[in-house]
């Protein structure tokens, strides 16, 4: 009875080695994609008011552990009954990245917006905050499903190479997708605040001695580290969606060799291509709308 009870004990921590050694495998596999995954939602959590800035952040975060209770169940069944479709899904998932992508260079070089000699209201630029802090969570949310999905894709087929009972598959990818989520955000979290920890060393220091430069170093330094991460993430977008075209679209992996060039390259056309797309198809429905009246 005894040797039977040791013997399980025996098989859970040996089930648990196991667990321990592939996860940390997976976690490497998607050590690129979670750098980007980094980049890209740091771009988007930031730029809110400080006092925004954390519970922005939390609501994000919630829809990423979200996504990742969607993804998980769907991409196993997938797996399992219909391969190709988790595909499909990435293609989808790759144009919307690079839509994203490419609309944020459009806006950058030709559509930003003037602020002088403008008088705008204090009611309407609240109701535009408001309306704004909604539209960044929505897409941060959306962006993450997309990198989640990859994540989980390419922790799954890392397990699968290894010939692990299911079982086993099930735990190793909920773990990395969790760890992912948790590593993600909670480095975002220190980047957001990294000037009210400015300001709180000053506070301290008396405005003398190291620790005042450090925290003025770590004010002035945000700004700069949101533009590199707006910059970084657009590129990342990019790269995240021309990989998944490369991968997943046959004459596509047979045409061009596998670099940076060729996935920027294929962001840049596919972005292009959604976003001159989502144009007619706005244009088509603003002539629709006065026929309908």
């Amino acid at each position: 009875m005894a040797s039977g009870f040791f013997a399980i004990l025996d098989d859970i921590g040996a089930l648990m080695d196991d667990i321990a050694v592939t996860s940390k495998l997976a976690t490497k596999k998607t050590a690129g994609i979670l750098g980007d995954d980094l980049a890209v939602n740091a771009e988007k959590a930031t730029g809110f008011l400080s006092s925004r800035e954390i519970p922005v952040l939390w609501a994000i975060t919630k829809g990423s552990f979200i996504n990742k209770l969607i993804i998980l169940p769907v991409v196993f069944l997938l797996n399992f009954f219909f391969p190709v479709a988790i595909k499909i899904l990435l293609v989808i998932g790759g144009v919307y990245l690079a839509y994203e992508g490419v609309e944020k260079i459009i806006e950058f070089l030709f559509h930003r917006k003037k602020t002088s000699g403008e008088v705008i209201e204090e009611s309407t630029l609240e109701e535009e905050e408001v309306n704004s802090e909604k539209s960044k969570i929505s897409s941060a949310i959306k962006t993450d499903f997309i990198l989640s999905l990859e994540i989980v894709i390419i922790a799954l087929g890392t397990v699968i190479e290894k010939e692990h009972p299911l079982i086993e598959q099930i735990i190793v990818v909920t773990i990395v997708a969790f760890l992912a989520t948790v590593g993600v955000y909670g480095i975002v979290a220190l980047i957001v605040r990294m000037d009210d920890a400015g300001f709180f060393l000053m506070k301290k220091s008396g405005n003398k001695g190291f620790f005042s430069s450090l925290g003025q170093f770590l004010v002035k330094a945000l700004p700069i580290v949101i533009k590199i991460l707006g910059v970084v993430g657009t590129i990342a977008l990019l790269l995240v969606s021309g990989e998944i075209f490369l991968h997943n679209i046959d004459y596509v992996h047979h045409l061009l060799p596998e670099n940076i060039l060729s996935k920027f390259g294929l962001g840049i056309v596919f972005g292009l291509g959604a976003v001159l797309a989502m144009t007619i198809f706005k244009k088509i429905v603003d002539l629709v709308k006065p026929a309908k009246k």
